[in-house]
């Protein structure tokens, strides 16, 4: 263990890491988020989506440092009086959670999709590859509300509510497989060449333990970056389709349902209730995509 943390303190990933003052900072971020996330039921003042806990006199209370506000709701509280600042740390969760099993099924769909297309290739990467395209034709988010869509028509209402965040997370990750297939094929196109898959395939080694043993960590790199992009890209996936009232239940709220809501207010002069889950998704994305752009410059050799 000792001599394998001191390969990584070596190793020029963590160099880099050290000398980029803003992907530091843009770390701290993302593991404060996932902190608070994993802390929310300790850390916030109330459970906001327990209406036993919720008292309606204390709706719409601005927050601490403006006229009326009262310090047990440092954010101010919503039309509902539940606790703005509970409300993030909560939504947080919800955000977090899909984004990372969204993207989790979309990896393991594009990976796998792309070992074979690129392994194999002929009639079977054509047809993977077309499919591919003509997915790419149409913005991910048209694609996701498609799914989203044909799932409420398909099921009963009590049924969708039940599987909302499941289906969430297909419809995200049905969305944003092609990215990982596409890189992942080139990838592996390349390596089906060298010698080391020649010589297993002689040997008669299987190509599905060729495929998964020898050449999936040889074509890591890049599925890392994707990775870490395409996490800040289902964060805004998921937020866009909770704003427009198709992503996780009211019950559940992430932020995009909390930014909707206080949407609907805004203009009654009400600004906090949309305004700092707004300004807390922002941070989450920028600092994920800061830290997906870190990584793509540091794996890559022709960058440094």
């Amino acid at each position: 263990m000792a001599g394998r943390l001191a390969r990584i303190a070596d190793s020029d990933l963590w160099w880099s890491f050290r000398h980029s003052p803003v992907t530091i900072a843009s770390a701290l971020i993302v593991a404060l988020f996932f902190a608070i996330a994993l802390l929310a039921p300790w850390l916030a003042g109330q459970n906001p989506f327990d209406p036993g806990v919720l008292d309606i006199m204390d709706a719409r209370l601005p927050p601490l440092w403006l006229a009326d506000g009262q310090a047990k709701y440092p954010l101010g509280t919503d039309s509902q009086g539940r606790d703005v600042l509970s409300t993030i740390l909560y939504g947080a969760r919800i955000s977090l959670g899909v984004s990372i099993a969204a993207n989790a099924v979309a990896m393991t769909i594009g990976v796998t999709l792309g070992l074979i297309a690129g392994y194999f290739g002929g009639r079977v990467d054509n047809l993977i590859m077309r499919f591919a395209d003509v997915q790419l034709s149409f913005p991910t988010i048209l694609i996701a509300l498609l799914i989203d869509g044909l799932s409420r028509q398909a099921m009963p209402r009590d049924v969708h509510a039940t599987l909302a965040i499941p289906l969430v997370v297909l419809a995200i990750a049905l969305s944003n497989w092609v990215q990982y297939a596409r890189t992942v094929r080139g990838s592996t196109m390349v390596e089906k060449s060298k010698e080391y898959v020649q010589a297993a395939r002689v040997i008669g080694v299987s190509a599905p333990y060729i495929l998964f043993r020898h050449v999936l960590p040889n074509v890591l790199g890049p599925v890392l970056v994707i990775a870490t992009l395409g996490f800040g890209s289902a964060i805004l996936t998921e937020a866009a389709l909770s704003f427009l009232g198709l992503g996780v239940p009211a019950t559940h709220p992430s932020l995009g349902t909390l930014i909707r809501i206080g949407n609907e207010v805004l203009f009654s002069g009400e600004w906090w209730i949309t305004v700092f889950p707004a300004v807390a998704l922002v941070l989450l994305v920028l600092a994920v995509n800061l830290l997906g752009d870190w990584l793509r410059d540091a794996l890559n050799p022709k960058l440094r």
